[in-house]
């Protein structure tokens, strides 16, 4: 019992919910990065290159390239969608901390001079 006890415990941890809530919604934003880049970007690079489909099925010496650059550009996209969360997050977090420790009114600068020099008599 001991073992499904402390499996069960570790299953419910707050960490755990969040990482697994992280990952499915990681694989639903990856299926939205792939639609868009299958349905918009590719299509744009197919007609640069002169034909939608060409690009997609390149071929060097059996090495495919196209779908290659494909799976490049989902990761970048993805890579700069990450980079704008984590950006926002640190922003706000160092708004959080400089609301959290405000500077001192003047106010409250002078009570502690008078304190100090309280203290030295």
């Amino acid at each position: 019992m001991g073992f499904i006890k402390e499996f069960k415990d570790f299953a419910l941890r707050g960490n755990v919910m969040d990482l697994a809530i992280g990952v499915i919604i990681g694989a639903a934003f990856n299926n939205i990065v792939k639609a868009l880049v299958d349905a918009v970007i590719m299509p744009l690079i197919g007609i640069l290159t002169g034909d939608v489909h060409k690009f997609q099925s390149l071929e060097i010496g059996g090495i495919k390239i196209g779908v290659l650059i494909q799976a490049i550009l989902d990761f970048i996209v993805i890579a700069f969608a990450l980079f704008l969360i984590v950006k926002a997050m640190t922003s706000s977090r160092k708004k959080e901390e400089a609301s959290a420790n405000p500077l001192p009114t003047t106010t409250e600068i002078l009570l502690t001079e008078i304190r100090d020099e309280l203290k030295k008599r």
